[in-house]
């Protein structure tokens, strides 16, 4: 069972699965490697702007269900 488990797939991400094979086949600094960088980082720039993006739609619509009628009982 152990045997099984150890033989077991991981999932990586395609793209940081590129980035961090580019990575390791480098040897030395080049403007590839450099332009390589830079686009990881914008890459993670729009992946967290999506992030925010999608933060700021669902806190809106928590304030819209804040703003319900309350149900009062009348004797």
């Amino acid at each position: 069972m152990a045997k099984q488990k150890a033989k077991e797939e991981m999932m990586y991400c395609p793209v940081g699965k590129f980035f961090w094979d580019m990575q390791k086949t480098s040897r030395k600094k080049s403007k590839f490697f450099d332009h390589l960088d830079q686009s990881r980082i914008e890459f993670l720039k729009a992946i967290k702007s999506l992030v925010d993006e999608r933060i700021a739609d669902i806190e809106k619509k928590g304030a819209t269900r804040s703003k319900r009628a309350t149900k009062i009982k009348v004797e």
